[in-house]
């Protein structure tokens, strides 16, 4: 059974808090039948609660071991979800660096145009004021110089632009498909059953 990520770890977790649930409870329970044994007066009595604290310590070795095989699941669970989590990330970020670089390529274009005495369209050289204004009025100033009869006009060099949308990181990691087979669930009562059960 494939699970994805954000699954696994809801159910492997469930699982570790219901050992450690019942780890608390047995220790306790061990605690009181030591209690017992210490004062207890006669020898039946002794061997009696002696032996239930060995069963009840064989219990709490059996909880420990499953609880450590989840507890050690949820780790390897912990690295994937983080590797996707990153993967989505670094997407992202490369996106938007790549979009930046453009962004000043275009805000550079802007300048050079204006520089050369061209007219551009009033979109483009607001887009350069917000972004540098000391740029903006340095061409505007540079381009009035030089300005010829014959003028240059452009089209906007953003045109109609689509805004990329990104996927959540948290989403895309526990969307993700785990991809190791986690270990059997196996119920707190039967592991318990299975620590007063003889050895075979």
């Amino acid at each position: 059974m494939n699970l994805k990520i954000g699954e696994a770890q809801q159910i492997y977790r469930a699982q570790v808090k219901a050992y450690q649930d019942q780890k608390v409870t047995v220790s306790k329970q061990l605690q009181d039948v030591r209690t017992r044994m210490e004062v207890s007066v006669s020898k039946e009595d002794k061997e009696r609660y002696a032996s239930e604290a060995a069963t009840l310590e064989l219990t709490l070795d059996k909880l420990d071991e499953k609880q450590s095989e989840y507890q050690e699941y949820l780790s390897k669970l912990a690295d994937q979800y983080c590797a996707y989590w990153n993967a989505t990330v670094a997407e992202q970020q490369a996106d938007a660096a790549k979009e930046y670089g453009v962004e000043m390529g275009k805000l550079l274009e802007v300048a050079r145009r204006i520089m050369k005495g061209a007219i551009v369209p009033a979109a483009d050289e607001k887009k350069l004021m917000e972004f540098d204004n000391d740029l903006y009025q340095t061409a505007k100033s540079i381009g009035a110089m030089v300005r010829r009869q014959k003028k240059e006009k452009y089209d906007s060099l953003w045109g109609d632009e689509e805004k990329k949308e990104y996927d959540d990181p948290r989403e895309v990691a526990e969307n993700a498909t785990a991809s190791t087979q986690g270990p059997e669930i196996v119920d707190v009562a039967d592991t318990m059953a299975s620590a007063t059960q003889p050895v075979q």
